[in-house]
């Protein structure tokens, strides 16, 4: 029963991270937001018994994605304002 609800509960911030990723006008807060979702999403995979999967969403999903988006939008500020 606690199970459940903790996914019903990954699932409404899941949705609600996604919505802000779309819907914002910040590319920095949209970027955040995506990061989000993927952690969100590694734990709902440790809590279905899926620790390989968790462990690849968080290390590629939510870490190397987030540092590869900065990256890149760190880059095009750059040469906006160069």
């Amino acid at each position: 029963m606690l199970n459940m609800l903790i996914m019903i509960s990954l699932s409404i911030l899941i949705l609600a991270s996604a919505i802000l990723a779309v819907q914002t006008k910040n590319l920095v807060v949209a970027v955040i937001a995506a990061g989000l979702v993927s952690l969100m999403a590694s734990i709902g995979y440790l809590l279905l018994s899926a620790p390989d999967v968790a462990m690849t969403e968080a290390a590629i999903g939510s870490g190397l994605s987030t540092i590869i988006f900065f990256y890149v939008l760190n880059r095009v500020r750059g040469r906006d304002n160069g």
